[in-house]
């Protein structure tokens, strides 16, 4: 039966363990089909927001560590 049909059942009829079931079904095969679409999407954001933060961690340590650093000159005598 059609979803549509389903809603307009009489208001007497009993709703068996089958119909609940059979709903279900219906919505988990859903739910299973949109997670195998975007996997591969929220791979890509995943790796690319990785490659992001570790750029940031190495730009923002190569500061700290220019200016923790000390200044030698060496002059000759």
């Amino acid at each position: 039966m059609s979803p549509a049909k389903e809603a307009t059942k009489a208001a007497g009829e009993r709703v068996t363990l089958g119909d609940i079931e059979q709903q279900l079904r219906s919505l988990g095969g859903s739910a299973q089909a949109i997670v195998a679409e975007s996997k591969t999407t929220a791979l890509a954001a995943a790796v690319g927001g990785g490659v992001l933060a570790l750029a940031a961690v190495y730009r923002l340590g190569r500061r700290r560590g220019r200016k923790r650093a000390t200044v030698l000159e060496i002059r000759r005598v």
